[in-house]
């Protein structure tokens, strides 16, 4: 996996109102930890930030983090967004070593067209979209592949239908559903809709008609 160099800057000061002068500044306050180092206060660009996490390895990218003429290899960890706004908060740049095994996540992709599933009308219900995997740092794939061409309605295909690469190992539980095809939906009768609506259907049956009166007596 290639590596991305992004330029941080040490020395910021901590606290909210040193943090929010940073992000009008358009930058983004972070940390640098990791293998018995102390942490590092550091601020990164947004922009240049976001275009090194817009190759295919996504959050996964490598990045090679220069910290006071220091070269860092990193991973991004932990970060947090603005609860409103589509913003970068905070990072956490994780220091990792080319010949360890760490954890992460990478997503799974559907390729392949369900023929069977969708000639039934039916639905392909995706109920795994990430992998938990570890590896060194530098064999973490961009993401993952299952083939769904034979997907038929009430068949799944679990974890240990995706073939992974040489040297990484899955930590997700190999028997978890990934994708299933389901039965086309019914379309809700109107008793239905109204219960989901909240108003009670009562059956009604037609009432006996009662006599209008008394019976006259048949004549001799």
């Amino acid at each position: 996996m290639p590596e991305v160099t992004l330029a941080a800057e040490s020395g910021r000061q901590t606290g909210s109102s040193s943090t929010r002068r940073l992000r009008s500044q358009g930058k983004i306050p972070g940390v640098v930890y990791g293998h018995g180092s102390e942490p590092i206060p550091v601020a990164v660009g947004a922009r240049e930030f976001q275009i090194a996490l817009s190759g295919e390895a996504g959050l996964n990218t490598l990045l090679s983090l220069e910290v006071d003429k220091k070269n860092f290899l990193t991973l991004a960890r932990d970060i947090q967004h603005h609860p409103f706004r589509n913003v970068v908060t905070h990072i956490d740049f994780q220091i990792v070593r080319r010949d360890e095994v760490i954890s992460a996540e990478i997503p799974i992709n559907l390729i392949g067209e369900p023929i069977e599933v969708q000639h039934g009308d039916g639905i392909v219900d995706q109920q795994l979209f990430a992998l938990a995997i570890k590896a060194k740092p530098a064999d973490i794939p961009p993401s993952v592949d299952i083939d769904i061409s034979g997907l038929t309605i009430g068949a799944s295909l679990h974890v240990s239908d995706i073939t992974v690469p040489k040297g990484v190992e899955l930590e997700t539980d190999p028997a978890a559903t990934v994708v299933a095809g389901q039965p086309p939906r019914v379309q809700a009768t109107a008793e239905e809709e109204a219960e989901a609506a909240g108003v009670t259907v009562e059956a009604t049956e037609e009432a006996p008609s009662e006599p209008t009166g008394e019976a006259e007596p048949a004549e001799g």
